[in-house]
């Protein structure tokens, strides 16, 4: 993996094509809503749907997980989820639960992450999350991330809602970069 936690997400890393596409907003730093987003950017949606995965991400550990994870970068949820639900690896029912967690349907988001089973971002997620004030015994737990996002959501402007936001993020940036970068 080539992202540390703590370090600034650097968009250039998975080329040129695609730091253009996450300029679009925020170029990988955006904080997505934890419900309901809409997709953010005409012109990302556009760039999008006329990609071809193993093009954009070429020697990619999985380049269509990571257009998927594009996708829910934007928040184009149906996108996404039409991706990822065809994905039958870890990774691409890693993105499939985030989706339905941000759609939000928790029950579903759970049964998602029960097929991702443990996966090597985890300890990088649970680090980031560590790092934003959250902690659960030290191991990522998605399960209990759900209900934290589910108990945040119901109260907007709370300090809790601000972690979830940033842990999402961080979770994103962890899982895009697994997703992006070359098996090394």
């Amino acid at each position: 993996m080539t992202k540390l936690v703590g370090m600034p997400f650097d968009s250039l890393a998975y080329g040129e094509a695609v730091a253009r596409i996450l300029a679009l907003d925020g170029s990988g730093e955006r904080p997505m809503p934890l419900a309901l987003g809409t997709c953010s950017s005409g012109e990302a949606h556009r760039l999008l749907g006329a990609a071809r995965a193993p093009e954009l991400f070429r020697g990619a550990r999985a380049p269509e997980a990571a257009l998927s994870g594009l996708w829910l970068y934007f928040s184009c949820l149906d996108e996404s989820h039409s991706l990822s639900q065809g994905i039958h690896t870890a990774e691409g029912s890693f993105w499939h639960a985030i989706m339905h967690r941000q759609e939000p349907d928790p029950a579903n988001s759970g049964y998602w992450f029960r097929r991702v089973g443990t996966h090597p971002v985890f300890p990088a997620i649970a680090e980031a999350a560590a790092a934003a004030g959250y902690s659960r015994s030290g191991k990522w737990d998605p399960a209990a991330f759900i209900d934290f996002v589910e108990d945040a959501r119901s109260r907007p402007g709370s300090r809790e809602e601000a972690m979830a936001v940033e842990i999402q993020r961080r979770e994103w940036q962890i899982l895009f970069d697994y997703c992006a970068s070359p098996v090394r």
